[in-house]
């Protein structure tokens, strides 16, 4: 390589570079010959990478998906484990209701003839799955880290597929409390590494259809359950309580089969130095078509681009612990990613679970009260979908605050109706709490998956990711104690008046997400580390123009030595290739 081919690619930072530190190192031709070479190299990669990145901020729908047809499929695949975790969350809860598992496990309460679940309990079940959860998310990004996604994930699902015997043949409470907890462990893993995978393998334009997917598959697990339970309430069988715990041994072998499969994820493998592997992964990602004629050169350049954003960060970064999160260059993402998920668990998205409480109190029977809970987990489904449709007009964050400030409206209505007691009143409450189902899952439920994954960096996207989702099981557990406070007649007897305390925070988050909340639509991951970097105001994210891979800018953050290791990694990955 020649000084002319530097000159020719025009790169005037590259030039002053080149110039400073040959004048440093004096006049020395086989130093000189030996920086020219290097440079030129590192020129033909981060020209590369801009190019790829270019091309992926550039792709239509239609292109991302036959380009990237099997990133989808293998994305569906792993986040059909977030199905496990909405079928038994809304499985346990309606369990207090259901006569046969009130009968194995509940207390007989003199005063009132009957056996019930007793509060206490009821709390601790509720909180024992977050618990479990928060233990088991800090775990997952320990070792996803060390040994990748997929290991990960197959483990949970094996962990899972063992842990169903406790709450199966539970002999008591306190052995279903015990098991409960336990689960929380390997869903902790579901939570974080489904929706990280699903960023990293596919495209920007696929991004917001993958993540938010995640929304689907609870409302999905939800739905099921709800179904079940209704098919069950009628049944004479012995110990029908355990049918619903068993259906759950249906899913684990079968996804984790399906992981098996799947592709590692090529970002967890740059990172990991694994750059062959990384391609190979890429390859099995991509479809050729006439958009993508040769999808090898493709995958070379995705590896380039990755490496270089990895490198970048690692520049500004040098840790990849917990605590790096919380330093200067990170505390930004990380404060926005934790208010991102925290906003989705503290603006009523407990209390719209309790539309059958209303339609009860309006004279409702059970079973028709199951019915309009299947109604509400369709008009999640339904709502999911309308994001997406909603995402090709909209940014991401229109369409969340959008969400927070309808919801606030919503809140403040079924609130003031709290206050009268007819039946008519309860009617309203009901239908409008299935509006703020439909609403919230069709902004903030399922944006919300799509930005904590967009908002990290790279080398710390999955412990990112878990410390926010933590931030909300923490939220989830004073919310389990403090919601049926609020609801029970005995207690605190606010009922529906709770839309108020729920329109406070919404409001709030609202102005919140105004002020913190970046517009992410349309921009790539190199793209957002810059504006991240370059301290750019969130309502500025969607107008300012930034230059990725600018040579001269990371010349500056990665230093000669830093040049000549990407060099000589590339070169070995080249020489890896070509005797394989």
């Amino acid at each position: 390589m020649t000084q002319e081919l530097i000159e020719d690619n025009k790169q005037p930072e590259l030039m002053t570079y080149q110039s400073d530190k040959l004048t440093k190192g004096g006049s020395n031709d086989s130093l000189d010959v030996e920086l020219q070479d290097y440079l030129a190299k590192f020129l033909d990669i981060s020209n590369n990478a801009k190019d790829n990145d270019h091309k992926d901020k550039h792709m239509t729908l239609k292109e991302g998906l036959k380009t990237f047809p099997r990133a989808a499929m293998w994305s569906v695949i792993l986040s059909s484990a977030i199905i496990m975790e909405g079928y038994d969350t809304n499985l346990l809860n309606s369990f207090y209701g259901f006569p046969d598992f009130v009968n194995k496990f509940g207390t007989y309460f003199p005063e009132k003839g009957k056996k019930e679940i007793p509060a206490k309990w009821q709390t601790a079940l509720s909180m024992a799955v977050n618990c479990g959860e928060i233990i088991g998310l800090f775990l997952a990004g320990i070792i996803s880290d060390r040994i990748g996604y997929r290991k990960t994930l197959i483990g949970s699902l094996i962990m899972v597929a063992g842990l169903i015997f406790i709450v199966f043949f539970a002999k008591n409470i306190q052995m279903l409390l015990a098991g409960e907890i336990l689960l929380g462990l390997p869903w902790g893993a579901f939570q974080t590494l489904t929706v990280s995978y699903a960023s990293e393998v596919c495209p920007t334009v696929l991004r917001l259809y993958l993540t938010t997917y995640v929304n689907v598959c609870w409302v999905i697990g939800q739905l099921i359950s709800s179904c079940i339970l209704k098919g069950m309430l009628s049944s004479s069988m012995h110990n029908a309580w355990k049918v619903p715990f068993a259906i759950q041994w249906v899913w684990p072998i079968p996804i984790a089969i399906g992981v098996y499969f799947a592709p590692e994820s090529p970002w967890w493998l740059v990172k990991t130095n694994q750059y062959d592997e990384a391609k190979k992964s890429i390859m099995r990602l991509l479809s050729e078509n006439e958009h993508l004629p040769n999808k090898e050169l493709m995958a070379d350049a995705m590896v380039d681009k990755i490496k270089m954003t990895i490198k970048e960060e690692k520049a500004l970064s040098e840790g990849i612990s917990y605590m790096d999160c919380f330093k200067k260059e990170n505390i930004r993402r990380t404060r926005v990613a934790c208010m991102t998920w925290l906003v989705q668990n503290i603006t009523g998205s407990a209390f719209m679970g309790y539309s059958t409480y209303f339609y009860q109190q309006a004279g409702l029977s059970v079973s028709n009260a199951f019915t309009f809970s299947i109604v509400q987990y369709v008009l999640g489904i339904l709502g999911t979908l309308g994001s997406w449709f909603a995402s090709q007009k909209f940014g991401r964050f229109t369409i969340y605050f959008g969400g927070l400030c309808t919801q606030t409206v919503i809140l403040i209505i079924v609130g003031g109706l709290g206050f009268a007691s007819s039946t008519g009143a309860s009617w309203a409450i009901g239908s409008l709490l299935l509006v703020f189902t439909f609403v919230y899952d069709m902004t903030v439920g399922p944006i919300c998956y799509c930005l904590v994954t967009e908002i990290p960096s790279n080398i710390l996207r999955t412990k990112t990711v878990i410390l926010a989702r933590n931030v909300y099981n923490v939220a989830g557990i004073v919310i389990a104690v403090i919601t049926p406070y609020m609801l029970n007649p005995t207690a605190w007897n606010w009922r529906a008046k709770t839309g108020l305390f729920w329109a406070g925070f919404a409001l709030v988050s609202a102005i919140w997400c105004w002020f913190e909340l970046p517009e992410t639509k349309g921009r790539t991951f190199a793209e957002l580390d810059l504006l991240f970097e370059n301290h750019v105001p969130a309502r500025k994210f969607r107008t300012t123009e930034v230059t990725v891979f600018d040579v001269g800018h990371m010349m500056e953050k990665l230093g000669e030595d830093g040049i000549k290791n990407v060099v000589e990694e590339t070169k070995a990955q080249a020489t890896h290739v070509e005797k394989a």
